[in-house]
């Protein structure tokens, strides 16, 4: 083996080891928060006074605003403390997620929950292994991500199951697509010079990436094929 393939090799083996990381960072923030659903879904004590009162909004709101902060001051901030914040996200969210478990039956969830899954991986795999350059996609990923986002906005005015209908749809397809795109994106972000505690964040930054792909996934899914309790 020439030095150059050597050099390869070690490459290779570091960022398969990175992106293990990825996974492993965004499957356990999955698992927290759905672990967290599970149990305030099955405990009225919590779910009453978090999801029946105003506090709802804070719940709702206060993970839009930890993944704002992670994403700005990452760079401020140690590996131990931004893995800490992503615990919490995944935790709030868990109590916001909880609505799910009591609108939609147990059922319909894990079947959601595994074409989700499927999607996902196999979005995720082409991501990492084509050899096309997925930029060209993210200007037009990122133009339907707002789209839906308005169109969430207008409906929740309007009311409208036919607009719903259509938001979830092209949602999904956004976040298929996105999936892919954050793939390759924190794939190609990796280097192999990168300190531990700048390796340690960027695979945190790229499981937050990741798992906000796969529950926006989930959620429009869910709309779609979700039965209702």
């Amino acid at each position: 083996m020439t030095r150059t393939e050597a050099m390869q090799a070690e490459i290779d083996v570091g960022l398969r080891q990175y992106m293990l990381r990825v996974y492993n960072y965004m499957a356990s923030g999955l698992a927290l928060t759905g672990l967290v659903a599970a149990f305030v879904a099955s405990t009225p004590a919590l779910y009453e006074p978090i999801l029946l009162s105003p506090l709802k909004w804070v719940v709702i709101l206060a993970p839009v605003a930890l993944v704002f902060f992670l994403s700005f001051r990452i760079h401020a901030m140690s590996a131990g403390a931004a893995q800490a914040v992503f615990w919490v996200y995944a935790a709030l969210n868990g109590l916001a997620f909880s609505s799910i478990f009591l609108a939609f039956t147990g059922t319909s969830i894990a079947r959601v929950f595994f074409i989700t899954a499927a999607t996902f991986g196999a979005m995720s795999l082409y991501g990492y292994t084509t050899k096309k350059d997925l930029t060209g996609w993210g200007s037009f990923l990122f133009a339907g991500l707002i789209g839906v986002l308005i169109a969430m906005l207008v409906n929740v005015f309007l009311a409208s199951s036919a607009l719903q209908f259509a938001i979830s749809v092209i949602g999904v397809v956004v976040f298929v697509g996105l999936t892919a795109y954050d793939t390759q994106r924190i794939k190609e972000i990796y280097f192999e010079g990168d300190g531990a505690d700048v390796a340690a964040k960027k695979s945190i930054m790229g499981a937050l990436t990741l798992y906000l792909d796969f529950i926006n996934i989930f959620i429009m899914l869910m709309q779609l094929f979700g039965e209702r309790k």
